[in-house]
């Protein structure tokens, strides 16, 4: 697999993670079937995508990367459909998540460049 490949993937995944994380709050505690179903495909595939490329990225990074990208994205979803605001400490802190975001992917060995 290529790395442009890799990285494809891994957008996939982060999407539909985001996907899912926003669809939990609509599932009522699994109450609301459609919004479960939902939520359980979108993580279903979100892993499947995190498991095909862990061949190709270290796991610490692939998670990383993951995980970073996605609390950014979902705080910017919550804000733009559910207008969740967010403090200055918090856009501090997502920006430093973000920072660590360029620092792996330019800078880290760790990562095939």
């Amino acid at each position: 697999m290529t790395l442009t490949a890799t990285y494809v993937i891994l957008a996939i995944a982060i999407a539909f993670e985001v996907a899912g994380t926003t669809l939990l709050a609509q599932t009522a505690q699994f109450t609301k079937p459609l919004p479960t179903a939902g939520m359980a495909i979108c993580y279903a595939i979100a892993f499947y995508c995190l498991a095909r490329i862990t061949g190709v990225l270290p796991v610490g990074i692939v998670y990383a990367l993951w995980s970073g990208l996605g609390i950014v994205f979902i705080a910017a979803l919550n804000f733009v459909l559910f207008r969740q605001a967010l403090d200055l400490w918090a856009l501090i802190g997502l920006g430093l998540i973000l920072a660590g975001v360029v620092v792996i992917n330019t800078l880290s060995r760790s990562v095939v460049h």
